[in-house]
């Protein structure tokens, strides 16, 4: 974790949104067409992403290629969990304790969900 005091309420949800944003656009070439974080009760955080799918990704599945779009998103999404999971814990100033990320054809959208621990004793 940095130096920097962690962030809380609609300004965590917006550094999660742009860091998530961020990374897509870096990673996958283009930013996705909508992105909302929440957070659900005091422990779970969620992104969700929508039009995020590749121009390669999207013709992949109008052409009936759907499981090979699924299989190289989810492996990327797994290789990419660290990643996503540093940026999440270094804003919120809290551990996560459990990562899960998945993502639908129709609708279009990916969820990044991270489960929180309590804040860090400092």
């Amino acid at each position: 974790m940095d130096s920097s005091p962690p962030l809380t309420g609609e300004a965590l949800l917006a550094a999660v949104t742009d860091a998530m944003v961020t990374m897509h656009e870096h990673y996958h070439g283009r930013a996705p067409g909508s992105a909302k974080t929440r957070l659900m009760g005091d422990d779970m955080l969620a992104c969700v992403l929508g039009d995020m799918y590749t121009h390669v990704e999207k013709t992949l599945i109008e052409l009936d290629q759907t499981p090979l779009v699924h299989e190289s998103r989810s492996a990327f999404q797994e290789a990419m969990g660290d990643r996503f999971v540093t940026e999440v814990q270094r804003l919120s100033g809290r551990p996560v304790e459990r990562f899960l990320s998945t993502h639908s054809v129709g609708p279009d959208l990916e969820v990044e969900i991270f489960l929180l621990g309590p804040p860090e004793q400092c």
